[in-house]
């Protein structure tokens, strides 16, 4: 067990990757760079991680920011809960007098959108204190040493694994093994086609012993994801287009979005609805199709302009200034912003 643990921050301190949250012992710029890399390649988080801790370099200002604002220094990196739920952590921590995250992890855990891999992660990198931090690089490096049976999708099976890591958990240099395992599992013991031959670990590692590499970790089969067919209408007034504001909760909360609707419509469906709806319009043009998969849901979507003679108070109407600048769209709409910016 030790030795696993002195091969891997051997290993580490003389390969680790050199990224800008590494050089930093601040709770609050490791917890950003942690929540930022959930769902979201190494590469695209080092400009945003910058650009974020340059506009909001403490807790406050993260606090103090406005929705809006937040959700467009977000715009591209998905999964927006995320970063609304870094803010309601913000401002529950500066009403609590507190200038930066706790170093406890009961304390941890109970704030927004911090759970066990980012307690861990925050606690063995930024206190050093002997914690461990599990995410798909251990389920991978240790479910392949180990050639552990038990799917990674069932809630037991992350006991067994939390196990394992507190047992090989050395009593200092918590933050370089916790960190090992995320560059092992990026750089060597990757999903498919393993560097097995330059791995620290390949002398015992039972996967490759039995050479079933690609067998582990095990997984359940994936659920099919739920299909939507959706209407995008890109309402036209002049040089503005409509948006809207989702609800602050479900997919891609308090964002704004082009109006669109679960349905399956031709021209003809829609000029009947405006003119039921009482509504003057100069034209209906199909602009068309997009596609965008999310993590449990994919969109099959079919676009419409269509140009208003007055525009509609429901909505808010902006320029593509305003689109570039104040407002976020979710990259689901990214063909139909583009479509906008070229009119």
């Amino acid at each position: 067990m030790q030795k696993i643990a002195k091969n891997l921050i051997d290993w580490y301190e003389k390969n680790k990757r050199d990224l800008p949250w590494r050089k930093t012992k601040n709770a609050y710029y490791i917890w950003i760079s942690e929540i930022m890399l959930q769902q979201t390649r190494v590469e695209a988080v080092k400009v945003y991680y910058e650009r974020f801790i340059q506009k909001l370099p403490t807790l406050e200002h993260l606090a103090k920011i406005s929705e809006d604002d937040l959700l467009k220094l977000w715009e591209g990196l998905g999964y927006y809960s995320r970063v609304l739920n870094m803010q309601k952590t913000a401002k529950l921590l500066i009403a609590q007098g507190k200038k930066n995250l706790p170093c406890h992890k009961d304390e941890l855990l109970r704030l927004p959108g911090i759970g066990k891999y980012t307690a861990g992660a925050i606690l063995s990198i930024a206190f050093e204190k002997p914690n461990v931090a599990i995410d798909g690089n251990v389920y991978r490096v240790l479910g392949r040493y180990y050639a552990i049976a038990d799917p990674i999708s069932k809630g037991s099976t992350y006991s067994v694994y939390e196990k394992l890591m507190y047992k090989i958990l050395p009593k200092q240099k918590s933050g370089e093994f916790v960190q090992s395992f995320m560059d092992l599992g990026s750089l060597i013991c990757i999903p498919k086609n393993p560097k097995c031959n330059i791995c620290p670990l390949r002398e015992n590692c039972k996967a490759k012993q039995l050479n079933k590499v690609h067998m582990y970790p095990v997984k359940d089969k994936k659920k099919e994801k739920k299909i939507e067919e959706r209407c995008v209408y890109l309402y036209i007034y002049k040089d503005k287009v409509a948006i809207q504001k989702r609800n602050n909760q479900g997919l891609l909360a308090s964002m704004y979005e082009f109006p669109n609707e679960c349905d399956t419509l031709c021209e003809i469906d829609i000029e009947n609805r405006l003119l039921d709806q009482k509504i003057s319009y100069q034209s209906v043009i199909e602009i068309g199709e997009s596609k965008h998969v999310f993590s449990h849901v994919i969109w099959y979507m079919k676009g419409y302009c269509i140009r208003l003679k007055q525009p509609l108070k429901k909505y808010v109407w902006v320029t593509k200034k305003d689109l570039q600048e104040k407002y976020s769209i979710p990259s689901a709409f990214a063909y139909y912003c583009d479509f906008f910016y070229k009119l």
